[in-house]
């Protein structure tokens, strides 16, 4: 009798073991967003893998002069650009690049890099981010924080430049300053403003200098999503 006794005893803790350790949580680890990341999904990254197609015209408009623009129209899921301007149309593979599309792919890389370099921040993989500090943004003079993208001095089309970028507490970018080749000196820098949401895709449609007389813009933008 004594023996079924511990038999039981033992069994009972063997059940009450089993039954913590079946009740115990399993805790996945999250990983932290790099502020790169973080900027990247305030301008809805996380909706671009359904983006079929993004079309837009890129201008700059100088005092009253208005700019004619380039159209573009981008399919990514398949690497086809095309440029229509009022000397030419041309339709081209980003993967075929050779010496009779060369510029016109330079000239859409400026300015889809202008069009959506949040997203550039997390696609540049050979590019180098800092770390994030306070700064006097060169627009406004005001303190925002700052982070800087810095291209490799060779590869791409702008081997060695900088971006300062400048942001809000939102992660929305709202300034930027280009350092060409890294230097001390800016050499262009620009608002980010009058931000609309595309299907998701929010997209700054007016760059402008502090001067007020020089804006580059986007005309014409539309995001088409897969159903």
């Amino acid at each position: 009798m004594r023996s079924l006794y511990l038999g039981l005893i033992c069994l009972f803790l063997v059940s009450a073991c089993k039954s913590e350790k079946s009740e115990t949580p399993i805790t996945e680890e999250v990983k932290e967003l790099t502020i790169a990341e973080k900027i990247a999904n305030a301008h809805g990254f996380k909706n671009w893998d359904d983006v079929s197609e993004i079309k837009f015209t890129f201008k700059v408009d100088r005092d009253t002069i208005k700019g004619n623009g380039r159209v573009w129209t981008w399919k990514p899921k398949i690497n086809i650009v095309s440029l229509s301007t009022d000397t030419r149309n041309i339709t081209y593979n980003q993967n075929e690049i050779d010496s009779t599309n060369r510029r016109t792919d330079q000239a859409f890389i400026n300015d889809k890099f202008w069009l959506l370099v949040p997203f550039q921040l997390v696609w540049d993989n050979t590019a180098t981010i800092s770390n994030p500090v306070k700064a006097e943004a060169p627009i406004s003079k005001t303190q925002m924080d700052m982070i800087t993208i810095t291209y490799a001095q060779e590869g791409g089309y702008t081997p060695g430049d900088a971006y300062d970028i400048f942001y809000g507490e939102d992660y929305l970018i709202k300034e930027w300053a280009f350092r060409r080749g890294n230097g001390e000196t800016i050499d262009i820098a620009n608002t980010f403003e009058n931000y609309q949401d595309f299907n998701g895709i929010k997209i700054a449609i007016d760059h402008k200098r502090n001067n007020g007389k020089w804006n580059l813009n986007f005309g014409d933008v539309s995001v088409s999503i897969d159903n």
